[in-house]
């Protein structure tokens, strides 16, 4: 038996990585119904590591350009089912994700649900994980941080009805955004638990920091958008951004170093430039 649920994966080639996701999702229980990977790669390596999930209702969809807001909106397009499953190909489900991720949805159908995204042990290099026992709810005050792109459930319908992701926002602002226009529209975002998720680490310290300067970016973009339209409230989360890279560098210096994290240095460097961007794009 089967659950009446699309689960969606975009890929951008990552074809090992991909297997150990698919298989993951394949082994719930119960499953979804569908499982579409829309790739964005052209790898034929990807087309074959789907054709081996056929018969757990998987099949490949084709994006370019590329972006992964792209690929999730065209999952909204082709999906089957009204429930639609997210996570990413460097991710692999808790046997029981489906099943929690349909019950939170029965439990309050308007709401957009998310829940736990947790590194393996001795992972270094993951980053968007949340790891909390709580259940929360999030409404009427708008946030941009409520959201994780890796796990998270909607009804196709709700999510169609806002406009679905924007494709114009880089790669991890378009989840960013989502939760500010579900948020500021008036809806709920619920934190389950009991939806789980494993970011697996495979980024050098290289690869790491790229991640995070295109994080930035895409924040500054998200930033940049908002402000243009006149919502003055999202000013905050920009000087909240700010105000942590002079935290960061102070915590660097007390080391004995110049060098902040990660995320601080992409704040520094790429949210200007997102934040350029995002206002030019509402002209």
């Amino acid at each position: 038996m089967t659950a009446p649920a699309t689960a969606v994966v975009p890929t951008l080639g990552r074809s090992a990585l991909l297997d150990d996701c698919l298989a993951s999702i394949a082994a719930c229980e119960p499953p979804p119904a569908e499982l579409l990977v829309v790739d964005q790669s052209g790898s034929e390596e990807v087309r074959r590591v789907v054709e081996r999930f056929s018969e757990a209702g998987a099949r490949c969809l084709h994006s370019s350009p590329r972006g992964k807001a792209r690929a999730s909106n065209l999952a909204l397009e082709e999906a089957r089912n009204e429930i639609v499953l997210f996570t990413d190909d460097d991710c692999t489900v808790e046997p029981s994700w489906v099943a929690a991720c349909i019950d939170a949805l029965e439990r309050d159908p308007p709401a957009l649900v998310t829940g736990r995204v947790l590194a393996p042990d001795g992972a270094g290099h993951v980053p968007s994980t949340i790891d909390d026992l709580e259940p929360r709810t999030y409404a009427g005050t708008p946030r941009v941080d409520a959201l994780y792109w890796g796990n998270m459930a909607a009804r196709r319908s709700a999510l169609a009805a806002l406009g679905g992701f924007d494709a114009r926002l880089a790669l991890a602002a378009a989840d960013n955004d989502l939760c500010w226009r579900w948020l500021r529209a008036g809806g709920r975002i619920r934190f389950e638990p009991g939806m789980v998720v494993l970011h697996h680490d495979w980024r050098g310290p290289d690869e790491l920091d790229a991640v995070y300067a295109r994080y930035a970016r895409g924040q500054g973009a998200l930033y940049g958008k908002h402000l243009r339209r006149g919502d003055l409230y999202i000013a905050r989360y920009l000087v909240r951004d700010v105000a942590y890279v002079g935290r960061a560098l102070s915590a660097a210096l007390r080391k004995g170093g110049l060098r902040p994290d990660p995320w601080a240095r992409g704040i520094a460097t790429e949210l200007p430039r997102g934040l350029a961007e995002g206002w030019r794009a509402e002209r």
